[in-house]
């Protein structure tokens, strides 16, 4: 999957191994897994498969932004990076046509 960033600084934390170490200590491990695994996977379908990732859409002020887990209330907060999102009949996001991920946060959103 095409992964993007929110901004620089974000892509040079999460993709530099010093930078998400000295930002993230000990979740560093798991968030680099996270990344790498979403890059190798083909589209969110595959994604919505693994229980253990908790892939889920929020909704009111988040509206359009999605997460995953990477270790108790952390995640890694997505938006879908395509236009037009992929829709399903019943108005749902047609997630094995979501190929493009824009990285926006890595947080713990409790």
């Amino acid at each position: 999957m095409k992964i993007t960033f929110k901004n620089n600084r974000l892509q040079k934390t999460l993709t530099d191994d010093k930078e998400l170490i000295k930002t993230y200590n000990v979740l560093a491990k798991k968030i680099k897994e996270r990344r790498v695994d979403l890059e190798l996977v083909d589209n969110l379908d595959v994604i919505s498969k693994m229980p253990a990732w908790r892939l889920h859409p929020y909704g009111g002020g988040r509206k359009g932004e999605w997460s995953i887990d990477i270790f108790k209330n952390w995640r890694i907060i997505f938006e879908i990076d395509q236009e037009p999102i992929p829709i399903l009949e019943d108005g749902g996001v047609n997630l094995s046509e979501v190929k493009a991920i824009k990285i926006v946060s890595i947080e713990d959103p409790h």
